[in-house]
């Protein structure tokens, strides 16, 4: 097959199969028995995001629990609004905490867009952070105190987790497995592979664990991985 022949195979390849699979999933295990996953999905004009706390330790401090997750969009800026922050299906709330109606926890959770924070400019969170206020919360209402998001309540403990053990610190609510966001006015076009980084949080401080590790699911990268077979061989012919 000729050079010419092989770059239109792929092209029809690439026409016949979407920009980008969905969900996109980023997975990553970091240290200390930490681990995460991300996916982003497209609903519509709505971001999806899901959270889940992969690790299967049980959690013993604050920082085994996950309390938010920042992402690059790249290109020119994207306004999301905040639409919903809901408990994945099969997720429950530890040591008594409670949901609204439809297990909705957006009280406890925050979203905030043109950051310049670790490198990334969008941002969701259980706590303050220091980048995080009350003007930035999900509906819903407030589940525990304080009012503001700050502190680890409702934070995402580990699928391992043991709400009998652990130190004080972590003796609050929190959300055992996954939160669900819908983040609402995604511009007309949008593809998922403008999402190029991703860094979860644990704790309670910016200065404190996350963790960049990520790579995208398979499908994802065999795609990137066309494009850039793509690109090659347009540059040898």
């Amino acid at each position: 097959m000729t050079v010419r022949a092989a770059i239109a195979c792929l092209i029809v390849a690439a026409s016949a199969t979407p920009a980008l699979a969905t969900p996109l999933v980023f997975n990553s295990t970091g240290t200390n028995g930490r681990a995460a996953s991300v996916s982003f999905d497209i609903t519509g004009s709505s971001l999806k995001v899901v959270l889940t706390n992969t690790s299967t330790i049980d959690a013993m401090v604050p920082i085994d629990v996950i309390t938010g997750v920042f992402f690059m969009i790249d290109g020119p800026g994207v306004t999301l609004s905040r639409t919903s922050a809901v408990l994945t299906a099969g997720s429950s709330v530890t040591l008594g905490g409670g949901v609204d109606p439809g297990n909705v926890v957006g009280g406890e959770w925050a979203y905030k867009g043109a950051l310049s924070v670790k490198g990334m400019n969008h941002g969701i969170s259980s706590a303050g952070l220091g980048v995080f206020g009350p003007g930035d919360r999900f509906p819903g209402n407030d589940l525990h105190p304080p009012t503001n998001v700050n502190g680890l309540e409702y934070g995402i403990t580990t699928a391992g987790d043991n709400p009998a053990t652990g130190n004080g610190g972590i003796m609050t609510p929190l959300i055992k497995n996954s939160v669900t966001f819908t983040l609402g006015g995604l511009p007309s076009g949008f593809s998922l592979s403008r999402i190029v980084a991703v860094k979860v949080q644990y704790g309670t401080a910016l200065d404190e664990p996350d963790d960049e590790g990520f790579v995208p699911s398979p499908g994802a990268a065999a795609l990137l991985g066309l494009g850039g077979l793509l690109a090659s061989r347009r540059r040898r012919a």
